[in-house]
């Protein structure tokens, strides 16, 4: 998969999951947090563990080592168990607006993970881009009159931690991004889909009407599954800090619809923490990363091409159809073209 094609699918899931929230905002006036966030991820696992199984006409597992079944197990966890949960609380105590443009603190948090604790590379562009987006968020969570006049301190304080959550989340499932994405996708829905509605059990919560049921799940199908499987593909081209940088412009999609379908008020404070979080978005979108590189000799599966970085034989028949997916060796190679973090360069500097 291209740049553009990894740059694209990180777009296409920003705009599914920024529509979302005005719509999970409306549910959830009707729907405990808990219950609403199981049903979110019950519609995105069972869509696609249904896809998935039409796709395949099977059920089998990808193959994965014992390590990243471990980091999957660590994703589940906190994107699609305590992330979800944290978001539905927030969203009780705050207005949709904030809490979309809130949102913006995932990729911060996204990069920062990915460049302190596994390893990827920041420049002073990219550092730049990220400060602006704090602004952006310090600017609309300021306690004063036209920063988050209809929010108060504990739903700003539940979206911020929901975001950590989903940070982690990110940088964990980056190492998994070669596997399956809608195989991904599905498991994190189902797993946290069923143990949220446990919770939801545990404290009382009873489902509710069908049809308000069958919409939660059909936004969580679109806003919490296609868009995870479209993050996934992005997370394999472009690594977890760029993919998160361009998927922070779902917050300003999801303020949108918030601001024309719910009417809601806009303030200055909601301006000019819109053009912050613009400006570093904007120079996300316009980094460049080029250098001479070394790839060491590797061994992995999935889908490609035969690329510069995927000249190899093929020891079974091959009807020459592109891309494909097998097991494939690369070799050692040094050489410069412009590139992100993806599978074939995850290499110090």
């Amino acid at each position: 998969m291209t740049a553009r094609q990894s740059i694209l699918s990180a777009l296409a899931a920003a705009l599914l999951f920024g529509a979302s929230v005005p719509f999970a905002k409306v549910l959830a006036g009707d729907v405990s947090p808990i219950l609403l966030a199981s049903l979110l991820y019950l519609g995105s696992g069972i869509g696609l563990v249904a896809a998935r199984g039409i796709r395949d006409r099977s059920f089998s597992l990808p193959a994965m080592s014992g390590r990243q079944w471990c980091w999957l197990a660590g994703a589940v966890a906190l994107g699609g168990v305590v992330g979800p949960i944290l978001l539905m609380v927030g969203l009780t105590r705050t207005s949709a607006t904030d809490a979309s443009l809130l949102l913006n603190l995932e990729a911060v948090l996204t990069a920062v993970l990915a460049w302190l604790v596994f390893g990827e590379n920041a420049d002073r562009r990219v550092v730049l881009g990220m400060a602006l987006i704090v602004a952006g968020g310090v600017v609309l969570g300021w306690p004063a009159k036209g920063g988050l006049a209809s929010s108060n301190s504990l739903g700003v304080l539940a979206v911020a931690l929901a975001c950590l959550c989903w940070a982690a989340d990110n940088n964990l499932t980056r190492l998994v991004s070669g596997s399956d994405a809608v195989f991904i996708a599905g498991a994190k829905g189902l797993v946290a889909g069923a143990t949220n509605l446990a919770l939801a059990f545990a404290v009382g919560a009873k489902l509710p009407a069908w049809p308000l049921a069958a919409s939660a799940m059909a936004v969580g199908l679109a806003g919490y599954g296609i868009s995870l499987v479209l993050f996934i593909v992005a997370l394999r081209g472009l690594g977890s800090a760029r993919a998160g940088a361009y998927f922070s412009t779902a917050p300003f999609i999801g303020a949108a619809i918030a601001i024309v379908a719910l009417h809601e008020p806009m303030t200055g404070g909601f301006w000019l923490a819109a053009a912050l979080m613009a400006a570093g978005v904007w120079l996300h979108l316009t980094e460049r990363h080029d250098h001479v590189h070394a790839h060491a000799p590797m061994v992995h599966a999935h889908a490609h091409t035969h690329d510069s970085h995927h000249q190899h034989v093929h020891d079974f028949p091959w009807d020459g159809a592109e891309p494909h997916s097998h097991e494939h060796r690369h070799e050692a190679i040094t050489h410069r073209h412009p590139h992100y973090p993806d599978l074939h360069h995850r290499h110090p500097h």
